[in-house]
């Protein structure tokens, strides 16, 4: 970097109508890398090439010199980050001196060279064994020329490592995203290993680097983006970065298999529209360039056996990949094509190969998810019952009730269904101090988008307040309720 340097010394300002300079061996150098007089080394660059005075009688002389890498030439000692500098100035007419060469001071400053270090960045906390991985650095350091794009990593100077444990790439290269970001940028693809990943025989990538270097063997120190590491199934990926001589920066990820997950986009469809399947797997994303695919089963009720469905990923290296399905009622399943018929329950059904610890790398799991074929109807909703009454046998309503006259007790039920729906329609009546008098019911079906007023006969055999309450459970059997209940109240005198 450029430093601009200035000496007051107005005992220089020698003619006050010129603008005068001088050597810039007035100062002396001192560091690690080296000792000198500053007008020995060109490595300086000064601008301009001596020490020369802002103006007419200023007594300030300045030049602007480069902190320059190595010492006191190209092939000298490297400037080290942090480095300590001392520059010395022998004023030979201080203040107070009778004459000048009689008395000396020496003016000092003390510099160094900046060392903000390195700051390594990945994308990810946690990858999949076949994940292309974006390295970061922030290494305002090495922003060597601001008018540049530079690049680190690639020398014995500032070496890159990244590394997996069975694979490892030695002075990678990263390129400055800018001039002047000093933010360097790169991606390495791990290839994974030989695994069954998606039920075909062998490791199918789909790749279009070689099949050697999708199981490890990197093509060489290179980058910033064809380098290739082998990765397992419960791995680690560290990036390391030598800033200097005394200082190494490291980052790391972790590489873990994933459970998959298998759904529906809807929860019900109708029997002659389209479904589509979701598939959310990152382990199977095996090319990161690439859109992968593969197959799952799905079936129906009405067709067991079902069909092989490709699913497809959505976009390169997102990990999820979606199939549609085609519903039919008449037609065998074919193809991307299911038979169905109202009411069926439809599935899907992935088998994970590629399981997290505990499971060992053989382990295989069925991941399902099902839908319905119709509208799917809230448990209470599928067969309402409302207006519970209290009517004579010619279905009057009755206003009063007298002891030993037989009256109906009545209700309408509505079917919220496109299905036929067997039902179980009952009646409680309970006296005024919750003694249950009556617990009868009928049996029925209830079809699809009818409605239908059931009822149960009672006699009263003495008088007082009764509540009849009406349930409409699936069947005696299964007291699952397909309604709330409802109520009424019976005075019988």
């Amino acid at each position: 970097g450029d430093m601009i340097l200035t000496l007051i010394e107005p005992d220089f300002d020698l003619d006050s109508d010129e603008t005068e300079s001088y050597p810039l061996d007035l100062i002396e150098w001192d560091s690690d890398a080296d000792i000198l007089a500053m007008g020995q080394s060109a490595n300086f660059d000064p601008e301009p090439s001596a020490l020369r005075e802002t103006g007419d009688s200023t007594g300030i002389f300045q030049v602007v010199i480069e902190i320059p890498e190595k010492l006191p030439d190209a092939n000298g000692e490297a400037l080290e980050r942090g480095e300590q500098i001392d520059l010395e100035y022998v004023d030979y007419g201080p203040a107070g001196a009778d004459s000048v060469g009689t008395e000396d001071e020496d003016i000092e400053l003390t510099i160094f060279t900046s060392s903000f270090g390195a700051t390594i960045s990945l994308d990810k906390k946690v990858y999949s064994w076949t994940d292309k991985v974006f390295i970061t650095i922030t290494a305002p350091d090495h922003n060597f020329d601001s008018d540049l794009i530079d690049e680190i990593g690639d020398t014995a100077d500032d070496p890159i490592k990244i590394s997996t444990r069975e694979d490892s790439i030695d002075y990678y290269r990263l390129v400055e995203t800018g001039t002047d970001t000093g933010i360097f940028t790169g991606e390495v693809i791990l290839t994974g290993f030989e695994h069954d990943a998606d039920g075909n025989t062998g490791f199918d990538t789909s790749s279009t680097t070689t099949e050697s270097s999708r199981v490890g063997t990197s093509p060489g120190p290179a980058g910033p983006t064809d380098g290739y590491l082998q990765a397992e199934d419960f791995d680690g990926i560290t990036v390391s970065f030598e800033v200097s001589e005394d200082e190494t920066r490291i980052g790391s990820s972790i590489i873990r298999w994933n459970i998959a997950e298998a759904n529906w986009g809807e929860a019900s469809y109708p029997a002659t529209g389209n479904g589509i399947v979701r598939i959310v797997d990152r382990d199977l994303n095996l090319n990161p360039e690439s859109v992968d695919n593969f197959d799952v089963k799905v079936w129906s009720e009405s067709d067991a056996g079902g069909i092989s469905l490709s699913v497809t990923e959505t976009n390169e290296a997102t990990g999820v990949f979606e199939g549609q399905v085609s519903f039919t009622t008449n037609d065998a399943s074919s193809g991307h094509r299911l038979r169905v018929a109202e009411g069926d329950t439809i599935t899907v059904k992935y088998e994970d190969r590629t399981l997290p610890d505990p499971y060992e790398t053989t382990d295989t799991i069925d991941v399902l998810s099902t839908a319905i074929i119709g509208s799917i109807v809230a448990p209470l909703e599928r067969a309402p019952v409302s207006n519970a009454r209290i009517v004579d046998t010619q279905e009057q309503t009755l206003s009063s009730v007298s002891v030993d006259q037989q009256i109906l007790v009545s209700a309408d039920l509505r079917s919220g269904q496109d299905k036929d729906q067997d039902y179980a329609y009952l009646v409680q009546i309970q006296d005024a101090d919750g003694v249950t008098v009556l617990l009868s019911w009928i049996t029925g079906t209830l079809p699809a988008g009818s409605s239908s007023s059931p009822s149960q006969s009672w006699t009263p055999t003495a008088g007082g307040d009764y509540t009849a309450t009406v349930f409409v459970w699936e069947s005696i059997t299964n007291p699952t309720a397909l309604s709330p209940s409802d109520k009424v109240t019976i005075q019988v005198s």
